[in-house]
């Protein structure tokens, strides 16, 4: 709740004391729980003419029809089961994605009227630019029906917003996408007693045909006696967090039959947008872009822009230059670039030793220079990720601290320090790597356990995030052999996490799995056969998904030594939609290879490998590929390399660049891609 509205609820609260109203307070009118409008308007009996399900940018909600507004409606009594009157105070929360609305039109989200009157008593309408709030005050406005505008609200974008409107009293706070709240302090109160006795809910309209919403509803709830804001706003993904949602609109499938898990029975749409370069994510997948200068048609596939139509200018990678020697605090096992908003690029290195631990580095001048260091307990690799506001960067620690305790940390970024500092500590066992990732809004956090002394049959754990607690709690474990990495991923509505499975205490040839999200929890998907598999990396050509696998080395103590452990093919897999399963597309012959990375160059794609020992030393070439369609990938660039551990391609004003860590000596490199 913003400051004016805290102060005034506080002032309101000490002069009325319960908020008593006739002998009955309002948790006895409401029990003070959501109230989902948007879910009674939806028959029992399943979607009628007047309402249609539609799917946009990976999110589903309903498009309304305006050729019987009256079916958009129902009885106030339905929600205000033990009294007749509107509360109060409350929060309305809406998920919505705007069309372009005419200068001069009014777009109603929802009205509350009396049977026998025109009148609206509670509303909810939108025109370009504003948002108009409207009740009906018998007590103060002389029965004139009384509005409350916030002006500069830009939702005419085509992306999916969430607004929160707060209301106590006089005052009144709009929160768009959890941003900054606007308030307004009028002269008019709400009314303290507002009958709904014979009154009706109409969805996104008012009673007619006039002044219809003609975009996508997902959430319409009605909060009684709270600012819903702190709830709401926990989520990474703010602009669709929710708090109520009707079945139909939800993530995945209410029932899912056999393993049909890849079919897609929902509309889309599609968007051009032109001017300079937009963001591309999974919000704006099957969205296009045109290049007004190099007059160019652009696919956004979830991550990436995907060249449909060739502009004058087509980038190439030409060669790889030695730019930066990183030296480091000890050998590196991992590296994590990342971008903290209106402050800079990071890139946090998992050092070997403690003292002097591993560090952060900032991109200044064009150079990674320390920025700061962290005590770690032989790192083995970074995490960094967002929950809405909150900024954190997680740690997986291999070994035990100087008192034989052994855990991994969550650190949190301070914007008052502008520094990482110590948020909540999680038990593990020798951590190898950890995953964040989102699923119907909620946050979670998976850490890769290796091995528990010598037992290296151990559970990994995955954690979600509690908004209640400001926690990480533990949600599911997953039994690991060895594990190295997690790799989570979505195609389409259905979200996946795949596992690296390295050594079962006897062999590295053992079977590595895939999991997919389903009815609340990760269930297995597919199993693959791997060789000390060190890293899976996934990634998208065109329509094509991928699923690329670092094999380490081959080894069994029941069969007879090989002449080589470590020179063993890598694989790529891709997802075949008819089997509903990742079949082979490719073998490359790698070193004891530890990454993968995927990267893109103009309309190019590549992956590069991270070979780290050949059986006779560690100064070995890793390769870049490059995609070239059906021969796919193909050896273009061979860099040397000593002990290469982990590599990351990130993108500044000046360029592109690769950065890799080394496992064998404590110096990182940073290479920039030279291009023409």
């Amino acid at each position: 709740m913003s400051a004016p509205l805290l102060v005034w609820a506080v002032l309101h609260w000490a002069a009325h004391g319960d908020l008593v109203q006739g002998g009955k307070t309002w948790q006895h009118c409401t029990d003070l729980r959501p109230l989902d409008i948007l879910s009674e308007v939806v028959p029992a009996s399943g979607l009628g003419h007047s309402m249609r399900v539609f799917q946009v940018q990976g999110v589903r909600g309903f498009q309304l029809t305006a050729s019987q507004p009256r079916a958009l409606g129902f009885p106030a009594s339905r929600l205000f089961i033990h009294c007749d009157r509107f509360p109060e105070e409350f929060s309305i929360i809406v998920t919505l994605r705007v069309l372009n609305v005419p200068t001069k039109r009014n777009e109603y989200l929802f009205t509350l009227m009396a049977e026998e009157s025109h009148s609206v008593l509670v509303g909810l309408r939108y025109s370009p630019n504003k948002l108009h709030f409207l009740f009906w005050s018998q007590e103060h406005s002389n029965g004139w029906q009384t509005r409350v505008t916030f002006r500069n609200v830009s939702l005419s974008d085509s992306q999916w917003h969430t607004l929160i409107l707060a209301v106590s009293g006089q005052s009144f706070s709009l929160t768009v996408d959890c941003n900054v709240p606007n308030d307004a302090v009028v002269e008019t109160p709400f009314p303290t007693s507002l009958s709904v006795k014979r009154a009706n809910f109409y969805l996104g309209n008012r009673r007619r045909r006039k002044g219809l919403f003609t975009g996508l509803l997902r959430q319409l709830v009605l909060l009684p006696g709270a600012d819903a804001t702190p709830r709401i706003c926990t989520s990474m993904n703010f602009k669709v967090a929710t708090l109520s949602v009707p079945a139909v609109l939800q993530d995945l499938p209410i029932k899912l039959t056999s393993n049909e898990v890849l079919r897609y029975p929902y509309e889309a749409d599609m968007k051009v947008t032109l001017g300079s370069r937009p963001p591309c994510t999974k919000h704006e997948k099957a969205h296009f872009w045109f290049n007004a200068s190099q007059r160019g048609l652009y696919l956004c596939n979830g991550s990436t822009w995907i060249s449909m139509l060739e502009g004058k200018v087509k980038q190439r990678l030409d060669y790889v230059e030695e730019y930066q020697n990183l030296v480091t605090n000890s050998e590196t096992m991992g590296i994590e670039v990342f971008t903290i908003p209106k402050v800079g690029l990071f890139a946090a290195t998992a050092n070997r030793y403690t003292p002097p631990g591993s560090a952060i580095y900032k991109w200044t001048e064009g150079k990674f220079v320390p920025y700061q260091n962290i005590p770690t307990y032989q790192a083995q690799s970074w995490k960094y990720f967002t929950i809405g506001k909150k900024i954190f960067l997680a740690v997986a620690n291999f070994e035990q601290n100087d008192r034989g305790q052994e855990y991994s940390v969550i650190y949190k970024w301070s914007r008052r320090k502008e520094k990482f500092i110590t948020y909540q500590r999680i038990t593990t066992h020798s951590a190898r790597d950890w995953e964040a990732f989102v699923i119907e809004g909620e946050a979670f956090l998976a850490v890769v356990n290796h091995r528990e002394g010598n037992n290296h049959n151990i559970d990994s754990v995955i954690y979600r995030w509690n908004p209640r607690t400001g926690l990480f709690e533990t949600n599911q474990t997953i039994p690991t052999s060895g594990a190295y990495d997690w790799e989570f991923f979505t195609i389409g509505p259905y979200s996946f996490l795949a596992v690296a499975n390295t050594f079962n205490g006897t062999s590295t040839k053992i079977y590595s799995h895939i999991y997919i999200w389903l009815s609340g929890s990760f269930q297995l998907f597919q199993s693959i056969l791997t060789f000390g598999a060190a890293d899976w990396e996934v990634f998208h050509i065109r329509d094509r998904v991928f699923l690329a696998v670092a094999n380490s080395h081959s080894y069994d103590s029941g069969t007879p030594v090989p002449s080589n452990f470590y020179a063993i093919n890598s694989s790529i897999y891709e997802l075949n939609i008819t089997a509903q399963m990742f079949v082979k597309f490719q073998d490359l012959l790698t070193y004891s290879a530890l990454d993968w990375e995927f990267f893109l160059v103009g309309d190019d794609y590549f992956l590069v490998v991270a070979n780290s020992f050949d059986g006779f030393t560690f100064s070995v070439n890793s390769i870049i590929y490059r995609w070239q369609g059906y021969e796919g990938f193909v050896a273009v660039h061979h860099l040397p390399t000593v002990g290469c551990r982990d590599w990351e391609a990130f993108n500044t004003t000046e360029g592109s660049y690769l950065l890799y860590s080394s496992a064998k000596e404590p110096l990182s490199k940073v290479l920039k891609l030279k291009t023409t």
